[in-house]
């Protein structure tokens, strides 16, 4: 993920029921070991460059959405362990585990995939999840991130540091030799925050890799990156990538790929969970207005909020071409089922980026 060369393709919330797609069919993804093991091996051979799972502690009230959840650090060792180049992140709520644990666990984890490990950094924003630990959640994001902020300095200490050392801090008061070993293979490993908030992206602009933050569109995503490409210059970090999501429904014509939405996301989509969702999440009429949450729950429904990437392998194909354009350093992509979808995708789509420029084809 270190590399910009090619425009990143990645696979988001296999690791959860449903994946993205807020619907009540039968055949939706399960988000279990057995088919994320499968997907797995199946995005390896294809050339998908990462793996990033949601974290979730308790489901949503009312719905069957991300109802059954694997716990990330376990499910990114065990696809490590039987794959061979796909980059696999772990989401981490840094609130729940503690910096010393977190350092030897990730540490750990690069180990096992010599190399190919992520981390996806979350400080919190579910109420819920806290109320479920006995925790308080933070008021504000300036707060939660600077609890971020000093966690995340202890663990890259910990790998950093030749001799082990002492850290008083607002949130960690009183850690006395602290140490690590073994280190990640590469002295650190590859960062992910996903953020919506102006503390968020400069957490990211600071401490990350890449930004994960919904764009919407081509044209909100350029002026998405102008944003952040400033605030970086502003910190010293140039080349910090923005990532977005989208869901993908690709299928030899334009009419079975929007027939397949109006079935999933339309005649059989969950719309109580999405409102419950929404509104977890604080996309509520009083907040955005009657128009804006018109237009955000069917893609919510679709894939939680994503861009649609609904068409041919020629119009996929075009619309990601677009978001690579516009500067985006790659997409995290759902399906409603991503095994069984995956193939066709990476048989008909990935060639044409290779051919529009923005990937490399393979063996090249």
């Amino acid at each position: 993920m270190s590399s910009r060369e090619d425009f990143k393709l990645g696979l988001f919330a296999a690791n959860a029921s449903s994946g993205l797609a807020i619907t009540r069919i039968p055949e939706r993804w399960s988000g279990s070991w057995q088919d994320n093991a499968r997907l797995a091996k199946l995005a390896d051979r294809a050339g998908i460059d990462f793996l990033l799972p949601v974290g979730r502690w308790i489901g949503w009230p009312g719905t069957n959405f991300h109802d059954s959840v694997l716990e990330t650090i376990t499910w990114a060792g065990g696809l490590l362990a039987i794959t061979e180049r796909i980059e696999v992140f772990a989401t981490v709520h840094c609130n729940f585990l503690h910096p010393l644990v977190a350092a030897k666990q990730l540490a750990t984890l690069d180990q096992i995939g010599n190399g190919r490990a992520g981390i996806n950094i979350v400080a919190g924003w579910y109420q819920r999840e806290y109320d479920a630990f006995g925790f308080n959640l933070p008021a504000s994001p300036a707060a939660r991130y600077a609890y971020a902020q000093e966690w995340w300095d202890i663990v890259h200490g910990i790998w950093r540091s030749e001799q082990s050392f002492d850290h008083d801090g607002r949130f960690f008061p009183g850690l006395r030799g602290i140490s690590g070993s073994p280190r990640p293979a590469n002295g650190s490993l590859s960062v992910i925050n996903a953020a919506a908030s102006e503390e968020g992206r400069a957490f990211a602009v600071r401490n990350a890799d890449y930004l994960l933050t919904a764009t919407f569109d081509p044209a909100r995503g350029s002026a998405m990156i102008d944003g952040v490409e400033k605030m970086a210059q502003q910190e010293g970090r140039p080349g910090v990538g923005v990532l977005s999501n989208a869901y993908v429904v690709c299928r030899p014509t334009q009419d079975e790929a929007e027939e397949f939405v109006r079935y999933y996301a339309e005649e059989n989509a969950d719309w109580a969970g999405v409102d419950i969702v929404m509104n977890g999440q604080g996309i509520n009429r009083q907040s955005f207005g009657e128009d804006l949450i018109a237009m955000f729950r069917p893609r919510f429904a679709a894939g939680h909020g994503g861009s649609p990437l609904v068409g041919t392998p020629d119009s996929v194909a075009e619309q990601i071409v677009q978001f690579a354009q516009a500067g985006l350093g790659g997409l995290a992509l759902s399906f409603v089922d991503y095994a069984g979808e995956l193939e066709y995708f990476a048989a008909e789509v990935i060639p044409r980026l290779a051919a529009a420029g923005v990937r490399k084809r393979r063996g090249d």
